[in-house]
């Protein structure tokens, strides 16, 4: 079990995760090279910088995601297709550390290449993301905090059974200024009354 004083205790790591057309698989050494040309597109990063991230930006989020494993024991996954294998982006579980009001907690997120986008790779993703985080890293409950203005990502949200708390303002950091955020929640008995067998295997 580990303990942090910004996200609740964890039973057990998290591991790679295989959905029916997905893989989930933890950051590595070098995903800088496979994720920059998604991150370097402006619609991925529209929410919150309305650019995308150049080459040293695109190295410094893979190095902090790296870190948040080493950290937590759980982290977001890199999403590839299972068929031909492409890298589109990346999906799963942080520590919302943007949003120190809510700490301790733990937020499912996703961020994909416009070009897969409207094929239900969010909510695949994310719906195996939840799973683990109920089964595997036992917690009570999972947030998720889209951009008030990111309709696609509230949807997506709304569409996992995750219920809106209230509005928040999200600080501003060196990179962009404040924006407003929508806190949704989902709490584990929730999640398991909504959901059949499991939708991901672990690898």
């Amino acid at each position: 079990m580990t303990v942090a004083a910004d996200h609740p205790p964890v039973a057990a790591p998290l591991g790679d995760v295989v959905t029916e057309r997905l893989d989930l698989r933890r950051f590595r050494l070098g995903d800088e090279a496979v994720l920059g040309p998604v991150f370097a597109k402006p619609e991925v990063w529209r929410f919150p910088y309305g650019r995308g991230l150049g080459a040293a930006e695109t190295a410094e989020f893979v190095a902090s995601q790296r870190r948040h494993w080493d950290e937590c024991g759980f982290g977001c996954w890199v999403v590839a297709e299972r068929h031909g294998g492409r890298v589109v982006g990346y999906a799963g579980l942080s520590v919302p550390r943007f949003l120190p009001e809510i700490l301790p907690a733990v937020e499912v997120g996703w961020r994909l290449d416009p070009d897969v986008w409207g094929r239900g790779y969010a909510t695949e993703a994310a719906t195996a993301a939840l799973d683990e985080a109920f089964a595997t890293l036992g917690l009570d409950d999972v947030c998720s905090v889209p951009q008030t203005e990111n309709a696609a990502s509230v949807r997506v949200a709304a569409r996992l059974g995750l219920w809106l708390d209230r509005t928040v303002t999200i600080p501003a950091t060196d990179r962009r200024g404040a924006v407003s955020g929508d806190l949704y929640r989902i709490r584990r008995d929730e999640w398991l009354d909504r959901q059949g067998p499991p939708t991901g295997v672990p690898t």
